[in-house]
């Protein structure tokens, strides 16, 4: 019998993690110098979600360094922008704020209508800012990544891979340290709103420091995280997990080892691009959404409207039948918003 109850539980449990052939990737280097410490998977075709906006914010930085913006050049959100689904500030077509606030508020908040908003005052156009993005990822030598918006949702031709976001994590890093505080922001004050960073370890992890989190439900739940201890940084890219919690406990346990290990593997590790690189990898990125998020929810089927009088008992008895409701599984539309 308690064999059977230990057997039952194993089966369950199973069901709340990718399976092997979808193992989650995760990548910790040292990024001045580009030293790997520990890799998984780091080839490994992967939807960014919103760490997406990390290359949002690599591509202003530049347009700011340029002279094309300034953060006080004023973010106007578009009809465009507006339409975004939450994570979202919220604002009324025609506001703005500056183009400071707003990329606070996208690494903060993670909020996809002011990624559009930053999209359309940088480039011009959301889709001449996506030109820049894939043009800075070949530029960073992102190989396996390919944007199609500025924000990370769902989009079956945006992937990645945690090589290639560690690589964009230490571009930010290095060519950008004047910007380092908005990556380790708790917070940003927007008029009368608060808003709380989805970066949990920032308040946890000893020397935690930035960066970004990500979710969709084929992604699982993503985080690229940095550190600081006694002069020493380390960055882990955490991609896939099947919540925060489990996606803040790996990234601090690589993290740690890191720095306990930090001296030999800074001798006898290898490089960012000296990491082999895997053969035999899937074309298509892992989605997860069976086992992140479970079936997608049926559609309620609309009722026709009809005269009282034209209905009986026992026609509503035979045509209506009540919609079940999931039971504890979270859908897609609850899930967007946690970033």
């Amino acid at each position: 019998m308690l064999r059977r109850a230990f057997l039952s539980f194993l089966a369950g449990a199973a069901m709340l993690v990718p399976s092997a052939a979808t193992a989650s990737p995760a990548l910790v280097f040292e990024p001045y110098n580009g030293t790997v410490f520990y890799s998984e998977d780091p080839d490994a075709l992967w939807f960014p979600a919103s760490l997406t906006k990390l290359m949002t914010a690599y591509v202003t930085f530049h347009a700011l360094r340029n002279g094309e913006v300034k953060f006080s050049t004023p973010v106007v959100c578009s009809k465009n922008a507006a339409a975004e689904p939450p994570t979202k500030l919220g604002l009324s077509v025609g506001k703005s704020i500056t183009l400071e606030t707003a990329i606070r508020v996208i690494i903060v908040k993670s909020a996809n209508d002011v990624s559009v908003m930053i999209a359309e005052t940088v480039g011009g156009s959301e889709e001449a800012f996506i030109d820049r993005m894939n043009a800075a990822a070949k530029k960073l030598g992102m190989t396996k990544t390919q944007f199609a918006n500025p924000h990370g949702l769902p989009n079956e031709q945006q992937y990645t891979t945690a090589r290639d976001l560690a690589r964009l994590a230490r571009a930010l890093i290095i060519e950008f340290p004047e910007h380092s505080d908005i990556f380790a922001m708790k917070s940003v004050q927007v008029g009368q709103k608060q808003l709380r960073t989805h970066n949990g370890l920032l308040r946890t992890f000893n020397g935690a420091d930035g960066m970004k989190t990500g979710f969709i439900c084929d992604s699982g739940f993503n985080i690229v995280v940095s550190a600081t201890r006694q002069g020493r940084k380390l960055v882990a890219v955490v991609l896939g997990e099947p919540s925060t919690r489990v996606r803040n406990a790996r990234a601090a346990r690589l993290l740690e080892n890191g720095f306990k290990r930090y001296f030999w593997k800074s001798l006898f590790g290898t490089s960012l691009d000296g990491l082999a690189i895997q053969a035999k990898l899937d074309e298509q990125p892992a989605h997860l959404r069976q086992v992140i998020c479970g079936p997608r929810p049926k559609k309620r089927r609309k009722r026709r409207s009809v005269r009282r009088s034209s209905v009986s008992p026992e026609l509503i008895g035979l045509h209506y039948t009540p919609v079940a409701q999931a039971s504890g599984i979270p859908t897609a539309a609850t899930l967007t918003a946690i970033n």
